[in-house]
């Protein structure tokens, strides 16, 4: 198989693994050109893999030695010979060698994501704020921060909004997915402000529906749309080819998982919130006007 024929077959498999996983980005991504969505999917099969890699591992030992393969991956990934051994083992591998140092993607931003999916590890416990906000950085901006790379030039004005779309949609997760995550020892809302609204652990263990949990998650959702509201200047300044568009879809369909959570009075406890398909299409029309 020839080179070109080889990089067509592992962008082929990149977007089998981003329909099969990411279906909401998937959905979003055919509004891009061609060549802007194939490496949106590229990237997409690195993350994928790196979560699969960790959430595979059986035990703390096997997490570690899981990230340390990361590691040696990503770094061969990123030098100039091709890792060929590496290459044939992971078909999806040369369409991500390709893209991200075609698009000149930093190392850094998938060592900082490799950072994310470290503070995942185990038993999770979030105190403040702040170290949530840090923890969304490493696990959903700094992939915004990589779309910056394959939808534009990274433009300074364009990086702060990137993050900000990657808060947004990681704390959208988070209050969607807080009894999903509690049954693998997971709690990301801040300690110290479950105690505010008089909550404790117990109170997300045993699925309390109360006032002070209904505030809670008002509170958060409201964080959640600022963060959405921070990010639109960064959206309005992509190429209007696809890339403004696709963005503002995203943006858009993940802040409609807030909708939903609150018509369900703020019940997360009872199944993941999710939104229709036929809402997706409504959205992407009324997306589409926005553009």
């Amino acid at each position: 198989m020839g080179e070109i024929d080889a990089l067509s077959t592992s962008r082929q498999v990149c977007r089998g693994m981003t329909r099969h996983h990411a279906k909401t980005f998937y959905f979003a991504s055919h509004v891009l050109p061609a060549q802007k969505r194939s490496d949106a999917y590229a990237v997409y099969a690195f993350c994928r893999y790196v979560d699969d890699q960790i959430d595979l591992a059986p035990d703390e030992g096997s997490r570690l030695r899981a990230l340390a393969d990361l590691e040696h991956l990503l770094h061969g990934a990123y030098q100039v010979e091709e890792p060929k051994t590496l290459m044939r083992s992971l078909p999806w591998l040369m369409a991500f060698r390709e893209t991200s140092q075609r698009r000149s993607i930093p190392q850094d931003y998938f060592q900082d994501l490799l950072r994310g999916v470290e503070m995942d590890r185990g038993r999770v416990r979030i105190q403040t704020w702040d170290e949530m906000e840090r923890y969304c950085y490493h696990v959903a901006s700094v992939v915004g921060l990589i779309m910056v790379h394959v939808l534009t030039e990274p433009a300074p004005e364009l990086l702060k909004p990137a993050r900000d779309l990657g808060t947004a949609m990681q704390l959208t997760n988070i209050l969607r997915d807080i009894q999903e995550d509690w049954e693998r020892d997971r709690l990301y809302l801040p300690h110290d402000e479950l105690e505010k609204f008089g909550l404790t652990e117990d109170d997300i263990a045993q699925r309390r529906m109360s006032a002070s949990f209904r505030a809670m998650m008002r509170f958060q959702i409201g964080r959640a749309r600022a963060y959405y509201s921070y990010a639109e200047p960064g959206i309005a300044a992509l190429p209007n080819d696809g890339s403004r568009f696709c963005a503002r879809l995203m943006s858009t369909v993940y802040g409609a998982i807030l909708d939903e959570i609150e018509r369900a009075d703020y019940q997360v406890y009872q199944g993941r919130v999710r939104v229709s398909f036929s809402r997706k299409l409504w959205l992407a029309c009324r997306a589409r006007c926005l553009r």
